[in-house]
């Protein structure tokens, strides 16, 4: 694909998802903008089904709303309100650190910056990124393995590694997609350029995509 046909495609994937269900992070978002919750919420959907995800962040946050509440719970508390999201006792445990740290190093206050984010043991780079563009409406590009397979099956980009596609995104992706690119092509990915066998028979930037990768499709 052309660099110049960006526009058109990510205009034309727009229509195509829109009455697909958005992310369950977008979502929530969109109904609380809450920095925190964020957070919390996308630590817990790591590996882990929308549909359970969903659920397990109306109980958790059902005990505990911000930082300091959220440090109050124990981590049985927090292992029974989750599950059964993947790896849960790891999670209960991040998510109780993650919490301490915003008390002891940030005033209880989740950083707005990808950076200081980062320095908190068990945020990573997804998370960071869906923090900040999320919650704060900062531009920020988060790369999942939606993103990445997406991206690189159009040819838009050519990288090895989610991490690497980001860096290349943000030096090719015009910053006024940025929050947005996650979430759309996220929703693509499930419905339409699937991981395995994708609909390339009815895919609406077909003409547009390279088709990098694929062997087989439908």
């Amino acid at each position: 694909m052309l660099e110049s046909d960006i526009d058109k495609i990510i205009s034309t994937i727009k229509k195509a998802v829109e009455r697909e269900e958005v992310p369950v992070i977008a979502e929530l978002s969109e109904k609380r903008h809450d920095p925190f919750r964020i957070l919390i919420s996308t630590l817990l959907s790591l590996r882990t089904k929308d549909e359970v995800t969903k659920a397990a962040d109306r109980r958790l946050f059902s005990l505990a709303s911000n930082p300091f509440e959220m440090a109050e719970l124990s981590d049985i508390q927090i292992r029974e309100a989750i599950y059964p999201v993947g790896f849960y006792r790891n999670k209960a445990a991040t998510i109780l650190h993650v919490s301490r740290e915003l008390i002891r190093r940030f005033e209880g206050k989740v950083p707005d910056s990808i950076e200081e984010l980062l320095t908190i043991k068990g945020v990573g780079r997804k998370t960071a990124n869906l923090v900040v563009s999320l919650g704060y409406d900062i531009p920020a590009i988060c790369v999942d393995t939606h993103v990445h397979r997406v991206s690189n099956r159009l040819g838009y980009v050519k990288t090895g590694s989610p991490e690497k596609t980001e860096f290349v995104l943000r030096e090719k992706l015009p910053s006024k997609y940025w929050i947005e690119f996650n979430s759309l092509i996220i929703a693509f990915g499930k419905s339409i350029c699937r991981p395995l066998s994708p609909f390339c028979s009815t895919c609406p930037v077909y003409y547009y995509c390279d088709r990098i990768g694929v062997a087989v499709s439908r």
